[in-house]
């Protein structure tokens, strides 16, 4: 590997380059410094090489692809990687890298009114490890997406079909704030990471949206169903508190059915 501009630049500054040019290699580099450089300059030199290393090893975590991932050190119990295992790339032909399950509207015969076609990576196998998901958005007249977050992936969503009325809320370090809008057929709106939205058809005909999200598994988080609808059930102690309503109230929440359009 060629020496890089920083340890050219060293060499410039100490006037060294009549000795070494700047095409030497790191190797022949230390060790030129080992044995010619002046004492006093030998530990500058080395950290900034250290440096050097430090800036370009792009050491970071990976992000999470699913909710939960648990060390294990016996693997006799199975393994479940951060992610998917990957098929061998010769063996990988033209259907991976289609999907159809798009073409098929979805079934809003349900009491939101709603169904949403995921594109995930569970679905759509082709678009593991490229960072990307779509999903295919069906409404009937007065359907709901309800409120939900995409914890792992930003969504922007464009309308082919009908009127929407569209919003998130920011977190409370912007005092939770409401955007909305309404959109029309070509419209786009996004969705930040994280952000509780939702989308509602507000016209009097079917809507159809397309949404595309920057995970291949940006997992979906209804806020009633993980609320009211807890397996075990959230304390309806905790829960009176928090909404500041009766616990006959929480109660009559958590035992109704909360469906799932996804």
């Amino acid at each position: 590997m060629q020496k890089t501009g920083l340890l050219c630049r060293l060499l410039l500054l100490y006037k060294w380059e009549l000795m070494l040019p700047c095409t030497a290699t790191q190797t022949q580099f230390l060790h030129f410094i080992s044995t010619k450089s002046p004492p006093n300059m030998k530990l500058l030199i080395t950290l900034a090489i250290l440096s050097l290393a430090a800036a370009t090893s792009l050491a970071y975590d990976p992000d999470l692809l699913q909710d939960i991932c648990v060390a294990i050190n016996n693997t006799d119990d199975g393994v479940f990687v951060n992610g998917k295992f990957c098929k061998d790339p010769k063996m990988a032909t033209a259907d991976d890298f289609v999907f159809t399950k798009f073409r098929t509207p979805g079934n809003t015969d349900n009491p939101l009114g709603s169904k949403v076609t995921q594109g995930f990576v569970d679905q759509f196998p082709g678009i593991n490890t490229l960072g990307i998901s779509m999903a295919r958005l069906d409404f009937a007249a007065n359907g709901l997406n309800p409120p939900h977050t995409h914890p792992r992936g930003t969504e922007i969503l464009v309308v082919i079909e009908g009127t929407l009325y569209v919003g998130f809320v920011t977190s409370n370090q912007l005092n939770n704030k409401l955007f909305t809008k309404i959109l029309y057929p070509g419209d786009v709106f996004v969705f930040p990471i994280g952000l509780i939205h939702f989308q509602f058809n507000v016209g009097k005909t079917n809507a159809v949206a397309f949404a595309g999200l920057s995970s291949q598994n940006p997992g979906v988080i209804t806020i009633a169903n993980s609320v009211f609808g807890a397996k075990p059930p959230i304390s309806d102690d905790v829960l009176a508190k928090a909404f500041q309503v009766d616990k006959k109230v929480v109660d009559a929440l958590q035992a109704q059915f909360w469906y799932d359009n996804n």
